[in-house]
This record gives C-alpha cells, structure tokens and sequence, in this order.
C-alpha cells in the first residue's frame, strides 16, 4: 500500500524502492525460483524494447526447452517436440504460396507453436512425463507478456519516461535534450581520470554543468574530484556497510530484528546501486539520493534513523546475552 500511495504522486523511483524488499521475503523463506521467474520478466520487458518479437518468441522457445531437459532429463522427447515445431512451421510457411495466403513469420511461428504444444501435450500425457503443461503455461504466458510491454510503454509512461528508457537502452541519442544529464555526468567522472582533479577543483561541477549536482548526481562530483581511486573507495564503504548490516542482522535472535535488519539493507542497497548506475548511464535518471551523500536533511535524517534503530536492537540483544 505505501508504494501504491507513492507510485500515485507519482515518484515512481520511491516507490521502486519498495520492489526490494522481496530480499527479505527470499530471507525468510521465499522459493529461489521466483527470483528467477523475476529475473526473466524483468529481462523479457527490456528485451521486448530491444529486439522484434519473433526473435523473443524463439528466445523463450529455446529456454522453454532447456528448461524442460533441466527438469526431466529426456533428450529424446526434446529433440521430438523440437522437430515437430519446425516441421510444422515449414509446412505453413511453404503451404502459403500454394494456398494463396499471407501471414508474417511471427504469426506463422505462433500458430506453429500452438499445434505443436497440443501434439507435445498428448506425448507428455501418453509417456508419463511431468511438467510439461507446467512449462507450456509459463511459455504462453509470457509470449502475452510482450504484448503488454508495448502497451505499458506508450500509455502508462510518460514521454520524458520514455525518451530517458530509449536513451538508456541506445535507442535515441539527446545529448542536449532529456541525456544531457548523464552526458554531462559522464563527461565529469570521465575528466577526473585516476586521481581526480582535488577537492571543489572540478571544472564541469564547479561551472554547474551537471544539474543537480549536489542531490541526484553527487556521485559525479565524487568522480570528478577524486577520479577512479574515490569512486571506488565510496563503492567499497557502501558494500562494506551491507555486508556489516547483513552480518548483525545474521546474529539476532528475534525474527522481528533480523526481519528488519535485512529490510534497511533492501533499502539501503537500490538507493546505492541505482544512484550510481544512474549517473554513469547504467539504469534509468529516476531521481533518487545516495544515501550520507547527496544533500538534504530530510534524506539524510532517514537513513541515519534506520542505521540507528539497527545499532540499538543489536546493542540491547548484547546486554541481554552479558
């Protein structure tokens, strides 16, 4: 409910945040392969945007497949189900210049695809073998997926939404436009070298080329003055930071504290990787802090308060074990 309110503001990157706490539900309990499934829808809307659809369908064909050897072991019935797909794919495709007909190589693989999931169905059925509809449903599934891909993309997102995503995947180039945030950002981490240029002697910061430079895109300011070695001395302390908070929430006997430990480290990590993938052209500009960094109380009060309750539920568990 928090990140419905939130997503309806709208900040969308708030409320993405709130995506990560599925890290304390795979803690305490969560199936490993919904991560997996996650991770395959997550890759499938990106792909969707990337490349056509026949080339997605034959993608989730090919991992379809894999899939079924991993959970069955039968090469034979693989390699049977895979020729009966191209075999009835070419029959359609060579029969429409007979017939008369047109359909696309998309359609034509779909309705090929159909049939032969109902053949492969009635094997499955005939042999005994196991999750096979399983998998024909996840198949299905997400080919429908795409299509809502195009729909959320053009209706749901706005335009600057839009044009930040085409930038990012390599689509569009705005340098002077809706980029020109992670140019300049870029331009910056790349002129403080190694070393970097030394504090507030970085040229593209202190000129005020990069907007909001002090809030969103302080890492580029990091980049600039201190070069290569500050950036990932940062990178470091922050992994370092995970680690620890991970660590004592290890230790706590209480589900409620080891729960809530792992909730600040959900927060605190997509804050850190987001932000810097954000400046440095990896994920898209959607306006998050990084965390003791990036200026303003507010942000800075409410990292500390979750760090604090944290030392405090760790502290009192130790005077209980004295």
């Amino acid at each position: 409910m928090p990140a419905v309110l939130i997503f309806l503001q709208p900040d969308w990157g708030t409320s993405i945040i709130f995506c990560f706490f599925f890290l304390v539900l795979f803690r305490e309990g969560l199936p490993g392969w919904v991560l997996v499934l996650g991770a395959i829808v997550v890759a499938l809307f990106i792909s969707s945007l990337l490349f056509p659809k026949l080339v997605i369908v034959i993608g989730l064909i090919v991992l379809a497949h894999v899939v079924y050897f991993i959970l069955n072991k039968r090469i034979k019935h693989n390699i049977i189900t895979g020729l009966i797909l191209i075999g009835i794919y070419l029959m359609i495709r060579f029969s429409g210049s007979y017939m008369e007909y047109n359909m696309s190589e998309y359609l034509i693989l779909l309705v090929a695809l159909a049939i032969s999931s109902v053949i492969s169905l009635i094997l499955a059925l005939r042999h005994k073998i196991q999750n096979v509809l399983f998998i024909l449903f996840f198949l299905f599934s997400f080919i429908a997926y795409t299509y809502s891909v195009d729909y959320v993309f053009h209706n749901v997102l706005k335009p600057h939404q839009q044009k930040r995503v085409n930038i990012l995947l390599g689509k569009e180039s705005d340098p002077r436009g809706y980029g020109y945030n992670v140019n300049q950002s870029k331009i910056a981490i790349g002129s403080g070298g190694f070393l970097g240029m030394g504090f507030l002697k970085g040229t593209q910061t202190k000129l005020d080329f990069v907007p909001e430079q002090s809030t969103d895109f302080i890492f580029c300011t990091i980049g600039e003055e201190w070069g290569f070695v500050g950036t990932t001395i940062v990178i470091i302390l922050f992994t370092l930071m995970l680690i620890r908070i991970i660590f004592l929430a290890e230790r706590q006997r209480s589900m409620f504290i080891r729960i809530y430990g792992y909730g600040v480290a959900a927060i605190i990590f997509p804050h850190f990787a987001i932000n810097i993938g954000m400046t440095i052209g990896l994920t898209p500009v959607i306006g998050i802090p990084l965390p003791f960094f990036s200026y303003g109380g507010s942000s800075f009060l409410a990292f500390s308060i979750l760090l604090f309750i944290l030392v405090r539920l760790d502290a009192a568990r130790m005077a209980y074990l004295k």
